[in-house]
């Protein structure tokens, strides 16, 4: 195991996990890529063909959690698809104006301001921005776990070689 390769994997690991608690920067890919590169400055020694396919799958499956959880939690405390979006944008303007307290507090008011463009009474839209909040965060909590499987499952893969 080579020291070079290893921090440089190490960094994009990290920028993939922020990428997944801050939605500027592709989490699950960054991890993925990490491990690429890792196998690119060595000569794809310590990793097989099968690691990088089920890796890959892995990094896709992440994303798809992002969308599910979300639509999801929506859907289960009456939103619309208009709640569903609300809460994307928010969540990204929300880390824009308010930084990480824009994590939690962009996709509920992201949520509420759908619905009630919408033209459902507050106490509705409240409902339904609390689904698209609790969604989104169960998402990120999902998606942050299957990315620790994958970095525990590369240093492993990396220490039997």
């Amino acid at each position: 195991m080579e020291i070079f390769p290893l921090v440089v994997a190490l960094i994009i690991f990290l920028l993939g996990i922020a990428g997944t608690m801050l939605p500027v920067m592709p989490g699950p890919i960054l991890i993925w890529l990490g491990m690429l590169v890792y196998g690119l400055l060595t000569g794809f020694e310590s990793l097989s063909l099968s690691f990088y396919i089920w890796q890959g799958l892995a990094a896709l499956l992440v994303m798809a959690v992002d969308y599910f959880a979300t639509a999801v939690g929506t859907k289960r405390f009456g939103g619309s698809g208009i709640a569903m979006w609300g809460a994307v944008i928010g969540l990204f303007a929300g880390v824009i104006l308010l930084g990480p307290l824009g994590i939690v507090f962009g996709p509920f008011l992201g949520a509420l301001v759908g619905e009630m463009l919408r033209g459902l009474p507050p106490e509705k839209a409240i409902r339904s921005s609390i689904g698209a909040l609790v969604g989104l965060l169960g998402g990120l909590f999902i998606k942050l776990g299957i990315e620790a499987v994958m970095i525990y499952w590369f240093f492993r893969t990396l220490l039997a070689a």
